[in-house]
């Protein structure tokens, strides 16, 4: 999964999308409702005199959340402060954190739903009452010390809003889900990242790789620099359609953004499990993966496209699947 180019989690090259990273709320593109709404709040907020409510943003991974967080702080005129949730391990971590900030302020969280339960507790008074709890003292001599904060937005992002415990997320104000975008809208993606990146792109080139990207403007971006790299030198630089198509054949991503790791885990449930329903702990001791890595990179897609169902019993590999796959059904893969 580490080499895995059609995976929406980030991965080290993809520092480039610091680069190509929207500025403005209108650069922005898709998830029209959740932008107008959030503009809403924004403006109103600028009206008020006062920090944007704290906002929970969820969804699969590489749809923008990240980007959504940035655009947040610019559109406000705020600086951003960023911290992930498995780094944030102690009380002191956290309150290290909120002691730097400065009146309106963003405070991005990533994976908030990492946060350990003791440390998140100072998470409550810190977005409601804008203090901060700590303990001081050697063992015997504890003291409660109450610290002042500025106010500030916490924008909290997560690929599992349901792993939220209740009173952290009824702190949210504003809370939006991230879907997954229209051919129309990544095509634009791809378009607007090719300006930005200086290339040349065909209008076809970038429609085939809206329609091989998983609809994820993460993955989108990823695989127009692989792209780009097939155009320097096998042609003259310019993303045209064969090149594209060639590209993406050469990095094993088919039609649908499906790759190699799609292919082993709905054959493995047809050939193992007879299609399914199969449990998702024996689906990931089949492919050796983690269930979590099952879970929130290869399934939200599979069932998007409708090529997985989750039933209480299990996972079911669809008919659409089968057919796509070239496999026919029978008594062996019901």
């Amino acid at each position: 999964m580490d080499n895995r180019i059609i995976t929406s989690e980030k991965l080290k090259e993809d520092g480039f999308e610091a680069t190509i990273r929207p500025q403005t709320i209108d650069e922005y593109i898709g998830q029209k409702d959740i932008k107008e709404n959030i503009r809403i709040f924004m403006s109103a907020a600028k009206m008020r005199g006062q920090a944007l409510d704290h906002v929970l943003l969820y969804g699969p991974p590489g749809l923008g959340k990240t980007t959504m967080a940035y655009v947040i702080a610019n559109e406000m005129g705020a600086n951003i402060k960023t911290a992930s949730g498995p780094t944030i391990e102690k009380s002191g971590d956290l309150a290290a954190i909120l002691s730097s900030l400065d009146e309106g302020d963003v405070l991005f969280i990533d994976e908030i739903h990492r946060i350990p339960r003791f440390v998140e507790e100072i998470l409550y008074s810190a977005m409601e009452d804008f203090t901060l709890d700590i303990i001081v003292g050697g063992e015997g001599s504890n003291r409660n010390l109450r610290i002042d904060l500025p106010h500030f937005t916490l924008v909290g992002a997560t690929t599992r809003a349901g792993d939220l415990s209740a009173p952290l997320r009824d702190r949210f104000g504003i809370v939006a889900k991230l879907n997954y975008y229209t051919e129309e809208e990544i095509t634009k993606i791809i378009k607007r990242s090719a300006r930005v990146l200086d290339l040349i792109i065909e209008d076809k080139a970038a429609k085939e790789l809206a329609n091989r990207c998983r609809r994820t403007p993460r993955i989108a971006n990823r695989l127009l620099k692989r792209v780009s790299d097939f155009a320097l030198v096998k042609g003259d630089g310019t993303i045209t359609l064969d090149i594209t198509k060639y590209a993406l054949d050469s990095l094993k991503v088919d039609k649908l953004g499906l790759d190699e790791v799609d292919y082993e885990l709905l054959k493995t449930i047809i050939y193992k499990f007879n299609g399914g329903p199969v449990g998702i702990e024996a689906i990931a001791a089949s492919i050796g993966e983690e269930v979590s890595t099952i879970e929130d990179v290869c399934e939200p897609y599979l069932l998007q496209i409708g090529y997985l169902k989750r039933t209480p019993r299990g996972r079911i590999v669809t008919d659409v699947a089968y057919k796509h796959l070239g496999i026919v059904k029978n008594n062996n893969n019901k």
